[in-house]
């Protein structure tokens, strides 16, 4: 979704309308219809502190983001299940993301800031049925699995005696998903509230969360983005 092309403010308020798809997947939005126009197209870059320069093509996330939705379907999780992703910034947190959206599936990003206690609440509220994680946010999901009984499957993306195998599960699927029918309003993503005033809530948005926040990134970056822009952030991903 674009914002009318104007340089006053008035014309564009007046232009502006929402054209929001009946059948819409934040999952093949962002990988799989894109890697059908231009696949060799890089989507993300990654540098490292030890300043290597790491980069995804569109290609490469729509083939990855499908391997993982189809070992996850493997695993018995199915549309509405909500799966925790407790991870860095990575390309695999992109296509964990990405994978989740397009099996319908309820993508459930925490911080790996958080404590055991903060971890055990939300997964027990949210009923996530499997955890996406690396070393050191597995340390603290072994503390609290016992207490987590719809928690199902925990993957690593480093090796671990107690866990699934991120990289396994990736090269064992193949890399085409015959994605979900998704609709706007079905939900994609669970971002809990900071409880300042009670305990924090589990706010459910749909699949057009993503075209609902186009709009304000192009108001408050003069039009962002226009071709050959980058964008960069530090952000958690877990930040609402």
């Amino acid at each position: 979704m674009q914002l009318p092309s104007h340089d006053r403010y008035d014309d564009l308020y007046r232009d502006f309308s929402w054209r929001i798809p009946e059948d819409f997947n934040i999952g093949r939005a962002v990988s799989d219809d894109w890697a059908a126009r231009d696949p060799e197209r890089v989507c993300l870059e990654h540098f490292s502190p030890d300043a290597d320069h790491l980069s995804l093509t569109y290609g490469e996330l729509a083939g990855s983001s499908s391997m993982f939705a189809n070992a996850l379907a493997s695993l018995g999780i199915q549309r509405g299940d909500r799966v925790a992703l407790l991870m860095p910034q990575s390309f695999e947190t992109v296509v964990v993301h990405v994978a989740i959206y397009k099996m319908g599936a309820i993508a459930l990003p925490l911080a790996l800031l958080f404590g055991v206690e903060a971890l055990e609440y939300r997964l027990r509220i949210s009923g996530a049925a499997a955890i996406v994680t690396n070393d050191f946010g597995l340390d603290r999901i072994r503390q609290i699995r016992d207490r987590l009984p719809e928690l199902r499957h925990v993957i690593s993306l480093d090796d671990a005696h107690d866990a699934l195998s991120f990289a396994d599960l990736i090269v064992s699927h193949e890399p085409f998903f015959e994605g979900e029918k998704t609709a706007p309003d079905d939900p994609a993503l669970m971002i809990f509230t900071s409880g300042t005033t009670g305990p924090p809530k589990g706010a459910l948005h749909g699949h057009r969360v993503l075209p609902g926040h186009i709009p304000g990134m192009q108001f408050a970056h003069e039009g962002f983005p226009k071709v050959g822009d980058k964008v960069w952030t530090p952000s958690d991903w877990a930040w609402a």
